[in-house]
């Protein structure tokens, strides 16, 4: 009886052993199924990780490259923006002169102004043609066609009192007018014998000056002082300068003088008196205009800086999106490399 309980017991012990084992081999091999890839993903994976790892190094690569020329790029329009605006304050700061010439049938008169001292006028006739009459002897005097003021006032410079003697200048250019004057002095202490004068724009404003001897004051300040010498013929070619101001316009007379000697015939006893000789025309029919002309044009300097600023805002705008595309990939190459070591472990 004993013998064949043992041998019940062992029976049924065996019998539940090995029902466990096969239900476990079973359930570690599902579960091994389950959790491992198959052998296709396997190879699939192997194969495009280091495919798609280059393409990304690829664009990174090229992309970092592609900033660094636009932020060259954009130096270079910073600079080119800087260069433009130095030079359009240069240029604004240091204009160019620019001069014209208009031309004209006749001048305004000008006013001649003579400070002949103690030397007697002779003579002072318009003539044309340049035909100029011979010299009037020194004891007498012809009579003349010129408008003559004479004008007492106080020198600014001398500090003493001047007398001037103002001529109606030339006018009929086309005509070749010409304003010929003789003069006769007596011999004198002084080293040097010349009579000085002096040419300002026109005539009629010192007969519409209310003061006269103020204006001439004005003009001695504002115009030059030339002379002429005894013994000689001095044609003086006129030329006109009108430069624009601010709110004015100044006048500037230029000339050319070529002088020619006497030739004394008179007898000894009548050389002493010296004569003076001066001839008064306009060179040309030709007034020069001189201007101030501003070279650099506000609107290309505008153009120019738009096209720099957009430049700049496009390279801003294409490295803002770059730096975020880079970003972006690094986070989904992480992501990917995140996986593939869960999936490892």
């Amino acid at each position: 009886m004993l013998r064949k309980e043992t041998g019940l017991s062992y029976q049924e012990f065996n019998g539940d052993d090995c029902s466990y084992g096969i239900n476990d081999v079973s359930e570690v091999e599902h579960d091994e199924a389950s959790c491992d890839p198959l052998p296709d993903e396997d190879i699939v994976d192997s194969n495009l990780m280091p495919i798609a790892f280059n393409k990304a190094c690829l664009k990174n690569v090229f992309t970092v490259i592609l900033v660094l020329i636009y932020l060259l790029l954009s130096t270079v329009a910073a600079f080119l923006a800087y260069q433009t605006i130095l030079d359009f304050m240069e240029k604004l700061n240091h204009p160019v002169m620019s001069v014209s010439y208009k031309e004209v049938e006749e001048f305004t008169p000008p006013g001649i102004a003579l400070y002949p001292g103690k030397a007697q006028l002779l003579s002072c006739m318009h003539h044309y043609h340049d035909n100029i009459p011979p010299p009037v002897s020194s004891g007498s005097r012809a009579e003349g066609d010129c408008t003559i003021e004479e004008i007492i006032y106080y020198g600014p410079y001398s500090n003493q009192t001047q007398r001037a003697m103002v001529v109606r200048g030339p006018t009929d250019v086309r005509n070749r007018e010409l304003l010929f004057l003789q003069f006769s002095r007596n011999e004198t202490e002084e080293d040097f014998s010349a009579i000085s004068y002096m040419i300002f724009a026109e005539f009629s404003d010192l007969l519409e000056s209310s003061d006269k001897a103020a204006f001439m004051m004005d003009c001695e300040r504002n115009y030059s002082m030339w002379t002429f010498s005894g013994g000689f013929r001095t044609w003086v070619k006129m030329s006109l300068v009108k430069t624009p101001g601010r709110g004015s316009e100044s006048v500037e007379f230029r000339q050319e003088s070529s002088v020619v000697k006497y030739i004394d015939k008179r007898p000894p006893e009548e050389q002493a008196n010296e004569l003076f000789f001066a001839v008064f025309q306009w060179r040309d029919p030709f007034i020069q205009q001189v201007k101030d002309i501003v070279t650099a044009n506000p609107w290309n300097t505008i153009a120019i800086l738009c096209g720099v600023f957009m430049a700049l805002f496009k390279a801003a705008d294409f490295a803002k999106l770059s730096v975020k595309w880079m970003i972006k990939i690094r986070k989904r190459h992480l992501r990917a490399k995140t996986r593939e070591m869960n999936q490892i472990s």
